[in-house]
């Protein structure tokens, strides 16, 4: 929690006034706290509120974040609209298979825009477990209950996204992919999942360690057989040179030996 302290030259000397005015500490006290909430009501009034029902909102314009979390939000602001509401979602994309798997409770939210791929839904969750549910349930409607066009859906994070009345699946699938959950969680206090993590980053660091590890072995054995073919292709290429310049060949490695079996190359005298 944040600590505001507010001075002010000018409310001092009205203080100062006040109590030249023969009042007490209680009334001047009193007089600092409506000053106090006068001066917080205008900074308030001053940054632009939503016009809509959300839990988060740009404090520079008031637009809701899921609105600008659909693909090139500026292109498609004009037909886009915020869903927080049963009634709100069937007015927007009309009646559908999965409407019934979808319950605004504990701030879930939703955003849909129309696309020439089709429609796309970004229904949002609070929680993991909120979106893990849903999706279950969302897969099991779609499974079950085929229509045409087919809708395409994906789960993103927290976010279950849809795209209705397609032509094309794979432009839909597409159109999915740019659908980007931002948002990270950080604990005020210690993780309660820091063993995980730390567990899982341990397997993580020492499974790629293993694999470098194999990696950097297997490379070593091809250099190392590359390396000696090459030096000994070389040296079997330099005696080869070496033997064809010979007139003769012996085996007396250059020894002087009696030539009787006409083997050596002839001795020429200096």
């Amino acid at each position: 929690m944040a600590t505001l302290t507010y001075k002010s030259h000018f409310n001092n000397g009205l203080f100062r006034s006040i109590r030249t005015l023969g009042l007490g500490p209680a009334c001047v006290r009193l007089h600092a706290v409506l000053l106090a909430a006068v001066f917080f009501a205008g900074t308030a009034v001053a940054q632009p509120q939503p016009n809509v029902r959300t839990q988060e909102f740009d404090e520079k314009d008031g637009v809701p974040v899921i609105l600008k979390h659909l693909p090139n939000w500026e292109a498609v602001r004009g037909n886009a609209a915020f869903i927080a509401s049963k009634e709100e979602l069937v007015r927007v994309i009309g009646e559908r298979q999965v409407n019934s798997a979808i319950e605004f409770v504990g701030g879930t939210e939703a955003a849909s825009a129309v696309y020439p791929e089709g429609r796309l839904l970004i229904v949002e969750y609070t929680t993991p477990q909120f979106a893990s549910a849903a999706d279950v349930e969302f897969l099991r409607i779609l499974t079950q209950t085929l229509t045409e066009p087919p809708t395409v859906y994906r789960r993103v994070g927290n976010y279950a996204v849809f795209v209705f009345d397609t032509q094309d699946a794979e432009a839909a699938a597409g159109l999915i992919d740019q659908v980007k959950y931002e948002k990270d969680i950080q604990w005020l206090g210690e993780s309660p999942f820091l063993l995980q993590n730390l567990e899982r980053y341990f397997v993580t660091t020492s499974r790629d360690i293993i694999y470098s590890i194999i990696l950097w072995i297997f490379m070593g054995f091809a250099v190392a057989i590359l390396l000696g073919g090459i030096a000994g292709y070389t040296y079997f290429k330099y005696r080869e040179g070496v033997r064809e310049k010979m007139v003769a060949f012996s085996d007396a490695g250059g020894i002087t030996r009696l030539n009787l079996d006409d083997l050596s190359e002839p001795i020429t005298p200096e």
